[in-house]
């Protein structure tokens, strides 16, 4: 299998996919480690992308056939506010998971970034890629969909059995 900053994972198996992504979203959220952290808001930056293999909204030309990502957005909007994770890496995490589990991804590349979190530094931030586990469904519903960030905003992520 191989990468690129700009490409998805290619492999002999892998299906080509089609990539559904937000760019440059802008939220305000507490996060970090420092105590300078604790109790004041700072601005992320968040790209996400989302593959899934031939999205069927390619053919029919409606939007219950592909992520809407509008409600990704909305999403992202309800993590800022209620995320409960000290950590980029683990609100990364969430974020894969929510379009991996929730929207039917097959792929996902996720970068959250702290602008100008130190004076001589443009960003901080990390950037993970996951793929959907061979044989576990996602979820793909509204009401399963506001369960999900019930328990996230909660701070429990559901787990494969």
């Amino acid at each position: 299998m191989t990468t690129s900053a700009s490409s998805t994972p290619t492999s002999e198996a892998a299906p080509a996919l089609d990539l559904i992504f937000i760019e440059g979203y802008t939220g305000e959220t507490v996060i970090g480690i420092h105590p300078s952290e604790f109790h004041r808001t700072q601005p992320l930056v968040i790209d996400v992308q989302a593959g899934v293999p031939h999205a069927g909204a390619c053919d029919s030309d409606h939007i219950a056939d592909t992520i809407d990502y509008g409600v990704v957005r909305d999403r992202l909007d309800a993590l800022m506010v209620d995320h409960g994770v000290t950590l980029l890496e683990a609100l990364a995490e969430r974020i894969a998971q929510m379009l991996l589990v929730d929207f039917g991804a097959t792929w996902v590349r996720v970068k959250v970034v702290k602008p100008r979190k130190f004076d001589n530094v443009q960003a901080v931030g990390v950037q993970i890629e996951r793929r959907r586990e061979p044989g576990r469904p996602s979820v793909r519903h509204p009401q399963a969909g506001a369960q999900v960030l019930r328990w996230i905003g909660a701070g429990t992520v559901p787990q494969a059995r």
